[in-house]
């Protein structure tokens, strides 16, 4: 599977049409490196090649047709350069990895925009345990990722502490039930009960005997999903237990989604949306309900300190840029979104369209707010699910990201 994938990718994308062709995701993904026949093994571990984007690009004040020209002379110009890893006066190049997710919007968007400059290379994975690994490979500095590996991350690091620079997004992932199943009937005939005594504790109860999907395991909606399995008093299949977590990447949930081989996904956006707007399923409900005042962490943006200390100047600047882009796509959202999927058609090879794209913008918060408690929350949650080994055993989610955070002058 590591050899050709863009190639497959482009293949596909042409042999197929996309959206504007009036096909489904779930026809546009067959043929893609991710998409599995029934039975077949899928590598969860997928990531898109390394581009490289090295030409100054300052377009953060332009308006559409002139942002729209910039990002199209950054794709080219990223193209004419990848494989160097150089930017053109010869200084070693950033290395940032993030997801093709929403939560992901502002190194999406601001990378496709050039709000980050010149000197950078990005890498797209799908899951955050992996990007964890190439940071501790040394193969890329900063990464976009959930508290969930961010914390595990933070514990398994010594004398490079990978650290929080900044969030990324807060909310975005929801629980998506196959259309008329029990489950939704259930969510539907608790609607108007309070907070999370209405269609999530309904819901809880009525997961004994299902398969629910999730990403990667110990990534953020992973923890998510096994905690309330927990909570509603029951435990998953590898436990003893009767609700079995299939962990796998997005694209390959809604595959398996649309075979009818899961009964619900526990997803992050656009994929959750996307489960709602092309294969009829219902969102039970949206994950901050669970939290206090709606709100918790989902997108974390993560470096080594090694990085930071050894060039604090590159990082002070991306937190700049970071923080601008975060401003930029809540003021300008249908822009923001038109940058998302010109990304998402290039490094999927699938168009998502406008409508899923608004709605699932619609359901996450971009935010450089941390919200370190829902941090520390989600280090208890890995302690307990035994992510975290030894070294947080018999400690609180406080303790554990004590030292976490990072603060650059």
């Amino acid at each position: 599977m590591g050899v050709g994938r863009r190639g497959r990718w482009k293949a596909s994308r042409g042999r197929r049409g996309g959206r504007a062709a009036g096909g489904r995701l779930d026809d546009r993904l067959d043929g893609l490196p991710w998409r599995a026949a029934p039975g077949q093994k899928i590598d969860p571990y997928l990531t898109a090649p390394a581009t490289a984007a090295v030409k100054p690009r300052r377009v953060a004040g332009a308006r559409a047709a002139g942002i729209a020209a910039a990002a199209a002379a950054a794709v080219a110009a990223a193209a004419a350069a990848a494989g160097s890893g150089l930017p053109d006066d010869g200084q070693a190049a950033v290395r940032v990895a993030f997801f093709p997710n929403v939560g992901h919007a502002i190194p999406v968007v601001g990378t496709e925009m050039g709000m980050f400059g010149d000197g950078i290379q990005t890498r797209v994975f799908y899951s955050g345990p992996q990007a964890v690994e190439s940071l501790f490979a040394g193969s890329i500095d900063m990464a976009y990722v959930g508290p969930g590996p961010a914390v595990s991350a933070y514990l398994r690091s010594e004398s490079d502490r990978i650290v929080v620079l900044s969030g990324a997004a807060s909310g975005g992932s929801s629980l998506v039930a196959q259309p008329g199943s029990a489950l939704a009937a259930a969510a539907a005939a608790s609607e108007g009960a309070a907070a999370a005594a209405g269609p999530a504790a309904a819901v809880a109860r009525g997961l004994d005997g299902l398969t629910v999907a999730a990403p990667q395991v110990a990534n953020t909606q992973d923890v998510s999903l096994r905690t309330f399995v927990r909570q509603a008093g029951l435990e998953t299949a590898e436990r003893g237990g009767t609700v079995r977590v299939l962990n796998v990447a997005n694209p390959e949930a809604y595959a398996l989604f649309a075979r009818g081989e899961i009964d619900a996904a526990w997803m992050p956006e656009p994929w959750a949306t996307l489960l709602v707007a092309e294969q009829g399923g219902e969102r039970l409900f949206r994950e901050e309900l669970l939290w206090p005042d709606g709100r918790f962490a989902s997108v974390l943006l993560v470096a080594r300190s090694g990085f930071v200390e050894a060039d604090p100047g590159a990082a002070a600047e991306w937190l700049a840029a970071h923080d601008a882009a975060a401003a930029w796509i809540r003021d300008n959202p249908g822009e923001a979104r038109a940058s998302f999927a010109r990304f998402l058609d290039r490094e999927v090879g699938a168009s998502f369209p406008d409508a899923v794209l608004a709605e699932a913008f619609s359901n996450i918060e971009i935010t450089a707010d941390p919200v370190e408690s829902s941090v520390a929350e989600f280090a208890s949650r890995s302690a307990g699910l035994g992510y975290l080994g030894r070294d947080a055993a018999g400690r609180g989610g406080a303790d554990i990201v004590d030292g976490m955070f990072h603060g650059i002058a």
